[in-house]
């Protein structure tokens, strides 16, 4: 399944370098941070997806590029995110939970992880008790958002501040007038997909 997203994912942004370069090619900034739509976005179906490797967030509509900013990363942000304190950005599929627009970052858009395949793998590993997978299980499946408190860490999100290197506790970080921009068309429940 991760394998097909991933293919899948590709032929979006095969597509998205199309669009960007058409963009550019029309005479307009192309690019990772181009703006290819008026200020004001109206999003029907908003969804994020952040390349890990490239250090890209392309903010789609459906399946249509509408944005692509340049991204930082956790500080130790090879491979993912595996418990409290390891300074990774996870990876897999995840939902907006919550948003903050007092963030110390100028805006935080908080998601759903521990997700359920980090869940499982902190259970198996000892990291998390029955009683906490449970709670995290339970917490997900209501699509509220789960415990930030365990071993596994939490308070995973997008925010500002970006400072153009890998700096975060785990978190993705563009620039204040962007997350201020994905602040305001991300709403809870919205998909976000972390790759590699």
């Amino acid at each position: 399944m991760f394998g097909f997203r991933l293919v899948k994912l590709l032929g979006v942004v095969s597509a998205a370098m199309l669009v960007l370069y058409g963009a550019t090619v029309a005479g307009t900034a192309g690019g990772p941070d181009a703006v290819l739509r008026p200020r004001v976005l109206a999003i029907a179906n908003p969804r994020v997806v952040v390349l890990k490797s490239r250090h890209l967030l392309y903010l789609l509509d459906g399946d249509e590029v509408v944005r692509s900013y340049h991204v930082d990363l956790g500080s130790s942000s090879f491979g993912p995110k595996e418990r409290q304190g390891d300074r990774r950005t996870p990876l897999g599929s995840f939902r907006v939970v919550t948003k903050n627009r007092r963030s110390e970052y100028h805006r935080f858009i908080g998601i759903d992880y521990p997700d359920l395949p980090a869940v499982e793998r902190g259970l198996a590993r000892g990291l998390i008790s029955r009683g906490e997978a449970a709670s995290l299980r339970e917490a997900l499946a209501a699509g509220r958002c789960p415990d930030w408190a365990t071993a596994l860490g939490g308070g995973i999100g997008i925010h500002g501040g970006r400072k153009g290197t890998n700096w975060t506790a785990g978190c993705v970080a563009v620039s204040d007038a962007q997350i201020a921009e994905l602040f305001d068309v991300l709403r809870i429940g919205d998909p976000v997909e972390i790759l590699p």
